[in-house]
């Protein structure tokens, strides 16, 4: 008989509808049964393409003894972390505190008053590798609960006060100055692995937000040895393009196979920008494969993008994606040899039973690539595809907004754009019932509210798409949706923004501030960034004065931990820049567009089109019916000029 979990929409909490387990959803009624039992929670929190997810339930969740005891001694709540980012957060914040590490399937027991005592990750079903079964930690913290239940709730307002430690942060008098940014990029540089790219050891997660960083001061060293060597791996999908999660090797070769929505929305404007910085056709080359991966495989029919691909199909991991020799030479015959020696395909294999997961040898493509692809395509279509969450979540489909608004203007892509236009459409459409954004949206129906990240991360984009399309509703939609952002989320006392809105604020026992960048632009560091640029193209002091809150609020924490707050870290160095505005009038043909867009201009913020569509916009005319540009910076403006020579020499 299935439990709770089969009236949820999310597919993650579906997957554990027929488990014996007696799982209840986060909400009123899980709560209410713990208090009104005096029964612990156990909070059980993972997503839908997460294999060491799928391994737990399949272990000890459909076990129906391990089942019984967990009936019996708990109140067993599940959470889809990408639903319900402020649980995710706030178990996250626990199981570091408690275990000193969190990842997921990430476990957690809570008092019925909400407040953690004991939080782990996987656990298995017999004990092995230095890890307890899951039947032993039930039966422990089961008798922590019977035994020691005084010392527990004794030690509540403690763990809470960890737990909201950073809503507390006080903010800083002033900004700090650009030698900040200087000494967070020589920090980056101490943990950089010069001989495989990326940062630290394995396992490897793209540094999406770091390279964003370091392409904005110019470093070019680690963020070209770090792109090379992650679209040459495994981690990249060598025949269809996109990529995996992340990789658990140093050398980028054998991924975690599950594929993210924002895992490629923000590689894809990694790889626009690192073109627009350089000139390189890789890069390009790999941006658009990319976004053309999301489009086919992710890409619905009313515009938005679905969340994932699951790690497994055909009973294992990987399986979709990776080959024998003997797969290869009799899918491509005598040109097997050829293509497995570009791939790494050996007998020997790189992954699990003689199987090998494609890589690329260089950088070069060999003319015979496509017709490769074209057959291994063919022949891995007829193999059981991976799952697919299909639900959409606001933020990530807001990522996907900002790149491919930065692409199809960098790389004159109309198509691009117009998918951008059909995705904002949605966003602002069908996912903003009743004029409020939700966070989520499956099979026509809108999701739980949205939370900071949602809010922020769509303020971001839509000023991206604004600057790709000169489209004044977007800049509106952007101004509507940074007032709607300042009055629900911002701390008036403190500064910065909580994760949930301030009229929601009592569902978990503390308030939540994101400030990490996990897996994702933290919505505190994504909010000034877009609040920063909303004030550069309205002129409207307020949105600088948000933005600064921010900064000053995160900025030294990020000097210490510029890995984990690197996307604030670009929002400080744009407002330290300072940033350039242009306004261009009656540019037809685009010829002074297309200079501001020849190369990477991280502080420029461009307007165009008719005077006085917009604010960057007023009492700009073109000089003797000629296209002119106007270049201003920290409230003066340059002599208005009418060719690219001039303009070009204007802009840094």
């Amino acid at each position: 008989m299935a439990n709770a979990l089969a009236q949820e929409a999310s597919p993650y909490l579906r997957q554990h509808a027929e488990n014996p387990v007696d799982w209840l959803p986060w909400g009123e009624e899980a709560l209410a049964r713990a208090v009104r039992e005096d029964k612990p929670l156990l909070v059980s929190v993972g997503y839908a393409a997460c294999h060491w997810c799928h391994v737990m339930e399949r272990e000890s969740f459909s076990d129906p003894e391990v089942a019984a005891l967990m009936n019996r001694h708990f109140v067993c709540v599940k959470v889809d972390r990408e639903e319900r980012p402020d649980v995710d957060a706030y178990c996250i914040a626990a199981a570091q505190a408690i275990a000193g590490h969190a990842g997921w399937p990430l476990n957690v027991f809570m008092t019925p008053e909400r407040v953690p005592f004991f939080a782990g990750t996987y656990f298995p079903p017999t004990p092995r590798g230095g890890l307890p079964s899951w039947r032993q930690v039930l039966e422990a913290v089961a008798a922590v609960w019977r035994e020691r239940r005084g010392d527990v709730r004794s030690n509540q307002q403690a763990v809470a006060a960890r737990l909201g430690a950073a809503a507390r942060i006080a903010p800083a008098d002033a900004l700090p100055d650009r030698q900040l940014l200087d000494r967070a990029v020589a920090e980056i540089a101490h943990t950089f692995d010069k001989r495989n790219g990326g940062f630290g050891s394995a396992p490897k997660f793209p540094p999406a937000a770091t390279l964003l960083f370091l392409l904005a001061r110019g470093e070019r060293s680690m963020t070209t040895r770090t792109l090379d060597a992650m679209a040459l791996g495994g981690i990249y999908d060598q025949l269809a393009g996109g990529f995996h999660r992340y990789a658990v090797d140093e050398h980028w070769r054998v991924p975690h196979f599950e594929k993210m929505l924002y895992d490629n929305a923000l590689l894809a404007r990694c790889y626009t920008r690192a073109w627009l910085a350089w000139g390189d056709a890789f890069y390009r080359t790999i941006a658009c494969e990319t976004l053309d991966w999301a489009i086919t495989e992710l890409g619905t029919p009313e515009g938005g993008f679905c969340s994932s691909l699951d790690a497994d199909s055909d009973g294992g991991e990987g399986r979709f994606y990776v080959w024998t020799r003997a797969e290869l030479d009799a899918a491509l015959g005598p040109a097997a040899a050829a293509a497995a020696d570009w791939f790494g395909v050996d007998e020997r294999g790189n992954f699990e039973h003689g199987t090998s997961v494609l890589t690329a040898r260089s950088r070069e493509r060999p003319r015979e690539l496509s017709e490769w692809r074209r057959a291994l395509l063919a022949e891995r279509a007829r193999r059981p595809r991976p799952a697919r969450d299909d639900k959409r979540i606001c933020s990530w489909n807001a990522l996907m907004l900002h790149a491919l608004a930065e692409a199809g203007a960098a790389f004159e892509r109309s198509d691009y754009l117009e998918r951008a236009r059909a995705l904002a459409r949605f966003l602002l459409g069908p996912m903003r019932p009743h004029g409020e954004l939700v966070r989520t949206w499956k099979d026509g129906q809108p999701g739980v509210a949205a939370f900071l990240s949602d809010y922020a991360h769509l303020l971001e984009a839509l000023i991206a798409l604004y600057e790709a399309t000169f489209e004044a509703r977007w800049l509106d939609a952007a101004t509507d949706l940074a007032t709607a952002l300042a009055e629900r989320f911002h701390d008036r006392e403190r500064g910065g923004f909580f994760e949930t809105p301030t009229d929601r604020a009592g569902e978990l026992p503390v308030p939540l501030k994101e400030i990490e960048d996990h897996p994702i632009p933290s919505g505190n560091a994504s909010a000034a960034a877009s609040l920063l640029r909303l004030a550069e193209l309205t002129g409207d002091e307020r949105w600088r004065e948000l933005g600064d809150s921010v900064l000053k609020l995160l900025a030294r924490i990020a000097e210490r931990a510029p890995s984990a707050l690197a996307y604030l870290l670009l929002a400080l160095d744009f407002r330290l820049a300072p940033p350039q505005q242009v306004a261009i009038v009656g540019d037809r043909d685009g010829v002074l567009v297309r200079v501001v867009r020849a190369r990477l201009r991280p502080h420029v913020v461009v307007a165009a089109g008719e005077p006085d569509t917009v604010p960057l916009l007023r009492g700009r005319v073109p000089r003797d019916g000629e296209a002119t540009a106007y270049v201003c910076e920290n409230f003066s403006c340059k002599q208005p000029v009418t060719t690219p020579g001039e303009l070009a020499e204007l802009l840094r």
